[in-house]
């Protein structure tokens, strides 16, 4: 089994990162608004990974976008990512202004804010569904494909664990420990945004190729 899809979903999902905007969003919870967020963010995540696995090239088809094209797009994304794990940071989009006061409104229902801005855009935004999607292009059997969707479990699993010990594992690391794991998964993800970008631009130019 190949797990290179899985170590590339961890190093850009990085439940630990998000962890003190859990904290966060999820200050002045009960133990049961805050064990109810953490489960519906977990089971989102999951549900945006299986939906690009499986659905994901038939949307590509219906947009006329070649496969080739996407990973040149999907990995400047990752790149760009990349970059910004390298500088601390999440590597999906943050969450603006509107969506901050929004969840402060709503921080009685945890469920809203697990969905937004919690899995999307912070845990799973355009980055993991572009990857997802690339993956599942290179799939050409039904249990590698499937494979994907356990990937997802995995990350929604791990989602929810990093979560579920947030305080302590925040207490543990600190801003230091989490900014340097951020950083190493982030030149993780730049080798493989490399290595991505490299295959698509050499199914458009196959004179690279031979170069």
């Amino acid at each position: 089994m190949d797990y290179k899809p899985l170590l590339t979903l961890l190093a850009i999902v990085n439940p630990l990162a998000i962890i003190p905007f859990f904290i966060h969003y999820t200050h002045g919870f009960t133990r049961e608004q805050r064990r109810r967020t953490i489960w519906v963010a977990s089971f989102s995540a999951f549900v945006v990974i299986a939906t690009s696995a499986l659905l994901g090239l038939q949307i590509l088809q219906f947009f006329s976008i070649s496969l080739a094209s996407f990973q040149v797009g999907g990995g400047m994304l990752l790149l760009t990512s990349a970059l910004s794990m390298l500088n601390a940071q999440p590597a999906e989009a943050k969450s603006n202004a509107d969506e901050i006061n929004d969840a402060a409104r709503r921080s009685l229902d945890g469920a809203s804010i697990a969905v937004v801005p919690l899995t999307i855009p912070l845990l799973t935004g355009p980055a993991t569904m572009s990857t997802v999607v690339i993956y599942a292009e290179r799939a050409k059997h039904f249990p590698q494909l499937a494979a994907l969707v356990v990937y997802g479990v995995v990350i929604g699993l791990a989602t929810a664990l990093c979560f579920t010990l947030a305080e302590p594992i925040a207490r543990v690391l600190g801003r230091t420990g989490i900014n340097v794991m951020t950083r190493l998964m982030g030149l993780i993800l730049a080798a493989l945004a490399v290595e991505v970008m490299s295959e698509g631009l050499v199914k458009l130019f196959p004179i690279l190729a031979h170069a």
